[in-house]
């Protein structure tokens, strides 16, 4: 009696090449970067009047696209992060939870005497700020949640992957104005909440609707600098105070108060982060 024996076939080069962990990040960073940096250039080629619009919204779908060509030609899979099924749920409550961190923080500084209104712009000015808080959010979630945490959780696990991605977080923001230690506690905070808002659904449109509600209430709404850049809101406000209570020349992110604000709401994305992925 004879027998035959079917031998599995080794994979390619290609495949054993795409399937190492290090190769595949660093062809998610260039997915991700590449378009961003594309955008970024156009930017500074078109009119000054024109930047503020289509070439940062072009810039977030680039990053987006990017993000997608490698996730389903690298990674060969569904791009269940970003799949429109209940996003906008997802988006709106994350915008729902930033704009109520925004509005939270910024009533206590208010009633503390650390800022005082002193005008109102033209209310014109909150649409300038649109496009840029959105390919903010896209972008720094793809980048900080959707690449380098997933990425070294798959290869390193959760711990090693929340100290990476935060310790990166930070450092993206130490050239901002006003970089202090207070500034990199809370930013480092800011991270993990961002994080914890992933890991509650494994997808990007909770993290990235909580970016943009904080980021766009205070840059569009109030006249305060965020992360360092320069106040463009409707409500004019002077800060008078130590900078520890008002962020200084940071802004509201290197405020105690913002600090014990978003610690609150990341213990409680933490529990129910934990919870979820014990299911």
């Amino acid at each position: 009696m004879m027998t035959t024996s079917m031998s599995t076939p080794s994979p390619r080069f290609s495949e054993r090449l795409l399937a190492r962990p290090s190769v595949r990040a660093v062809l998610a960073l260039l997915c991700v970067l590449i378009p961003f940096a594309l955008a970024m250039v156009l930017t500074n080629a078109v009119p000054k009047q024109w930047r503020a619009t289509w070439p940062l919204l072009l810039a977030a779908a680039g990053v987006v696209a990017g993000y997608a060509f490698y996730v389903r030609k690298v990674e060969r899979r569904a791009l269940t992060e970003l799949s429109t099924a209940g996003a906008w749920r997802e988006l709106g409550s994350g915008i729902g939870i930033g704009a109520l961190l925004a509005v939270s923080c910024s009533v206590i500084l208010l009633a503390s005497g650390a800022w005082s209104v002193t005008g109102l712009a033209a209310p014109g000015v909150m649409l300038k700020p649109l496009p840029e808080q959105i390919m903010v959010a896209l972008f720094e979630e793809i980048l900080f949640r959707a690449v380098i945490f997933r990425l070294l959780e798959q290869s390193w696990g959760m711990k090693t992957a929340l100290v990476g991605s935060t310790l990166l977080f930070v450092l993206a923001h130490m050239p901002n104005d006003g970089f202090s230690l207070l500034a990199a506690t809370m930013t480092g905070v800011a991270s993990l909440v961002f994080t914890f808002a992933w890991l509650v659904t494994r997808r990007l449109w909770l993290p990235v609707g909580l970016h943009f509600g904080w980021n766009y209430l205070l840059d569009a709404g109030i006249a305060v600098p965020v992360s360092g850049h320069a106040a463009r809101g409707w409500v004019q406000v002077a800060a008078s105070g130590p900078e520890w209570l008002t962020g200084g020349a940071y802004g509201i992110e290197a405020s105690v108060v913002t600090l014990v604000a978003w610690s609150v709401v990341g213990v409680v994305l933490a529990v129910v982060a934990r919870r979820r992925n014990a299911r």
